[in-house]
């Protein structure tokens, strides 16, 4: 399957197992959604990501992390897109939901948090908010 913004791709197949009922999904491996993946581990919403090294590209594996059996991820969207990219200043960056979610940045340090970007008073592009 091809798409045209591999990053909405990989927030929808997260969407469609949350609301499936799933623990885990499994999405198509690159640097970036890697890196998206990892963060989402440290800040609390995923359990574990695994590369799996099964095809030339490769695959994310992503158990999602649940509390009293619901997931902690209630909801995904994507802000920056191919079409419409969004960048923002240090001073801009948007809060989620009055700072419960995050918000994440693709920025010269690489993909951070909004909180991240704010402590190294750099901007960027707004990826996408998780909360």
């Amino acid at each position: 399957m091809r798409t045209t913004d591999p990053i909405a791709d990989m927030l929808t197949r997260i969407r469609n197992a949350i609301h499936a009922g799933k623990t885990f999904v499994t999405v198509p491996g690159s640097n970036m959604k890697s890196a998206i993946a990892n963060l989402l581990k440290e800040e609390g919403y995923l359990d574990e990501v695994e590369f799996l090294k099964n095809n030339h590209q490769g695959d994310l594996f992503l158990r999602l992390r649940l509390y009293k059996d619901l997931p902690v991820i209630a909801g995904l969207r994507r802000i920056s897109r191919p079409g419409r990219r969004q960048y923002v200043k240090a001073s801009e960056i948007p809060k989620v939901l009055g700072g419960l979610g995050i918000c994440i940045l693709s920025t010269s340090k690489g993909i951070l948090t909004g909180q991240e970007a704010v402590r190294h008073n750099i901007g960027g592009e707004v990826l996408c908010e998780v909360w």
